[in-house]
């Protein structure tokens, strides 16, 4: 039996996860083109790691469950219904910008719309907003779980510990997922920790662990859905490693020579975008023309959020102080 079929999923399913995939693909290509025109002045890229993003987000709640993602999920954000024409305003800076009116740096996501919260630069400070959220969601009985992302470069910060710990002993409806590509910026992961595993680091905070392909968004949809499972029937929370591939540089000012070529092309053999385009050809009666015309239907929704968002209106120098300091009317 195919593997989406044991998972429950059927032909719509997987139709939607590779349509998401894509379209954060070809959104993230664009910015970077854009970018290296001038247009656009930084980008985070998830290039290689959107399976593990949209089957992770398509496991979850849209309505109940909290996002609190790091600056490369794209994927995560768009499968909760960010679309291309928010993210394409958010890279432009401009005032329409749903996460902070075009204040925030890009890949910096924040909407009460679509449960996310919103975040900072400083590494790791995210998880510990989730885990409060997560409390939150306890202390009120409420539905849904709390569900952060990192890199595995976050791992060997503080507030990771911190957070996993209080999750743990509070049992709190919470999944961390690492997604691993290896790299915190240019420093491989044999030089940020010892282990073979990351997950194996939830026996030490007495929740469950397991370590997962990426690059599989069925396999990486199975461990959250079932993590989800747990939170909401009081087991408590979930440390998941997902091995993903970071196919370009940190970012668009990174110059990642510290990679070998051959070891970046290796990786490119085995993009989930194409692996999984061959899951769905080989499992399914899915052809090869509603892959094409999805190309089609992605371009041209991008090119109409790209002209869109050059042109929209930037925001007025005033606004630099709206929700930055509580305005007190006195008598």
């Amino acid at each position: 039996m195919a593997k989406h079929i044991e998972l429950g999923l059927d032909n719509d399913d997987l139709k939607h996860m590779y349509r998401i995939m894509l379209l954060s693909r070809r959104l993230d290509e664009r910015m970077m083109l854009l970018n290296r025109a001038g247009k656009l002045p930084f980008v985070i890229s998830c290039q290689g790691q959107e399976a593990a993003q949209v089957g992770a987000a398509y496991a979850l709640d849209k309505e109940h469950d909290i996002l609190s993602p790091y600056y490369r999920d794209l994927g995560v954000v768009t499968e909760f219904g960010v679309t291309a024409k928010d993210s394409m305003i958010s890279a432009f800076a401009k005032k329409e910008d749903i996460s902070s009116g075009g204040k925030q740096m890009p890949g910096h996501y924040g909407s009460k719309k679509h449960n996310i919260l919103t975040q900072g630069s400083v590494v790791t400070t995210h998880v510990l907003h989730a885990v409060g959220a997560a409390y939150a969601k306890m202390l009120d009985n409420a539905e849904g779980v709390s569900f952060a992302t990192l890199g595995e470069g976050s791992t060997s910060q503080g507030d990771f510990h911190e957070g996993l710990n209080f999750a743990a002993i509070h049992k709190l409806p919470f999944i961390c997922m690492i997604e691993n590509n290896g790299y915190a910026i240019s420093v491989p992961s044999e030089l940020q920790y010892a282990v073979k595993d990351l997950s194996k680091r939830a026996i030490g905070y007495g929740m469950h662990g397991e370590q997962v392909d990426g690059n599989d968004p069925l396999e990486v949809y199975r461990v959250i859905k079932e993590a989800r499972d747990r939170a909401v029937n009081g087991e408590g929370p979930t440390l998941i490693d997902a091995i993903v591939h970071r196919l370009g540089a940190h970012s668009s000012d990174d110059d990642d020579k510290y990679r070998d070529k051959e070891m970046i092309a290796s990786l490119k053999e085995t993009d989930c975008i194409n692996t999984f385009k061959q899951y769905i050809l080989d499992e399914t009666d899915i052809d090869e023309n509603w892959f094409a015309e999805l190309e089609d239907e992605i371009k041209a929704e991008i090119n109409e959020a790209t002209k869109y968002a050059e042109n929209a209106e930037y925001a007025a120098p005033e606004d630099a102080l709206l929700n930055v300091y509580e305005e007190v009317h006195n008598g």
